[in-house]
């Protein structure tokens, strides 16, 4: 690795001016994508901004149809919550799909998200759920925050503290997982409140995470697997790997989002 300086703020404030003061520091929230890249000298921050002592950043609570979930809370914590899954169960199915065990123990779903891997599980909730991601400065509508594979609209200085979801009528979530990593090889998020229908997909798309609004279209009429019988989506766009062609990814969005919308209604 390369040399650098370890920072341990106890305040969002302290974390956010180390980072308008040094553009190369990084913020540690879980380390599952940081320290790899950094042991790879892909990345060599200047300085690491550890989250660890900042009181207020971890925990869960309920408000009315929404469950707001602090930035630091470990997805062990998300799969086992009792509001979670009562409230918004798939959520906590999600969250206990997330690699393995020393995983979920360590990593953080405000990590995950101000990263924004292409197969990450928690972008697809949030753009599936139509959450809000709230900052230290703004509150960020999902649809509005993930803008490219590993970008974000988080500007410098910019810290992530709470993600609020509201609590859908029906939501279901299918992943094909890559068996090594855990990742989404191809992951599929669908969700009904009212008439708002969401199709969100990773792991599929070359540009990260993104909406399939023909499939919401149809899903609008009825909410039921019949209505995408014989709906795809182009192969244009879609990543491909040893794990598959695009073709192959695009073929697995319609089938897995058949397979949620079933288990969303309970078939």
């Amino acid at each position: 690795m390369y040399a650098f300086t370890f920072t341990r703020p106890k305040t969002v404030r302290q974390a956010a001016n180390i980072l308008v003061k040094d553009e190369d520091a990084k913020l540690l929230a879980g380390g599952h994508t940081l320290l790899p890249t950094m042991k790879l000298r892909l990345a060599h921050p200047s300085q690491i901004v550890e989250m660890g002592l900042i009181e207020g950043l971890s925990g869960i609570e309920q408000s009315g149809r929404s469950i707001t979930i602090g930035a630091m809370t470990r997805h062990a914590d998300v799969n086992t919550s009792p509001v979670v899954q009562q409230t918004v169960p798939v959520l906590a199915k999600l969250a206990g799909m997330i690699g393995d065990p020393a995983v979920r123990h360590r990593g953080t779903i405000g990590g995950s998200i101000a990263n924004n891997d292409p197969n990450a599980d928690y972008p697809a909730a949030c753009l599936g759920l139509g959450a809000t991601i709230i900052t230290n400065k703004r509150r960020i509508k999902a649809d509005d925050f993930f803008t490219g594979m590993f970008s974000t609209a988080l500007e410098q200085g910019e810290i992530i503290t709470k993600v609020s979801f509201p609590v859908p009528k029906k939501a279901a979530y299918q992943k094909f997982r890559n068996q090594a990593s855990r990742f989404a090889l191809v992951g599929v998020f669908v969700s009904k409140r009212g008439s708002d229908i969401r199709v969100a997909v990773t792991g599929a798309g070359s540009n990260g995470v993104f909406r399939v609004k023909s499939f919401e279209e149809a899903l609008k009429k009825r909410f039921a697997p019949k209505s995408l019988e014989g709906m795809t989506i182009p192969a244009d766009g879609m990543n491909a790997d040893i794990h598959g062609s695009a073709e192959y990814r695009a073929h697995l969005v319609g089938v897995l989002a058949r397979r949620a919308v079933a288990e969303a209604i309970g078939k």
